[in-house]
């Protein structure tokens, strides 16, 4: 285990600690709800960010969203999962962090939420700051503190 000095880790930024948009599942606005299904059924997310085709993030769309919007009165209207598109359903108003943000901004941020999109002054997304990740690393200092 990396030892991590409870300092270190208070002066470290978002960025430090999260994980790189590479390694994001993400969809892209113009995808219909059938393939932001897809993504979300094969990664076993159950959100995930809502991207351009220059990677500005724009919201989050989510399996309960789609389910949502796919339940009629009396049957699930599958034929709408081809029809529409992933901007008409998602999640706008969504918390952000920068890369430059303090990690206890980060901290905060997550304790209402599994994760929260990073991204630059651009609002080119970075990638996620997960709760994770902050548990993993109070981990470690927990456990370095009582060696």
């Amino acid at each position: 285990m990396i030892e991590i000095e409870p300092t270190q880790l208070l002066e470290s930024t978002v960025a430090e600690h999260m994980i790189d948009a590479d390694k994001v599942a993400h969809v892209q606005i113009g995808n219909n709800l059938e393939h932001a299904l897809l993504v979300l059924t094969k990664t076993g997310y159950t959100a995930i960010p809502v991207l351009d085709p220059s990677y500005h993030l724009h919201g989050l769309i989510g399996t309960n969203m789609i389910m949502d919007k796919i339940f009629g009165l009396e049957r699930i209207e599958f034929e709408k999962l081809d029809q529409l598109k992933v901007e008409e359903v998602m999640l706008t108003d969504i918390p952000r962090l920068k890369t430059t943000d303090p990690v206890l901004k980060g901290v905060h941020a997550v304790t209402n939420n599994g994760f929260v999109c990073v991204v630059n002054e651009e609002q080119v997304f970075e990638g996620i700051f997960t709760r994770r990740v902050v548990l993993k690393r109070l981990n470690e200092v927990i456990h370095a503190a009582k060696k």
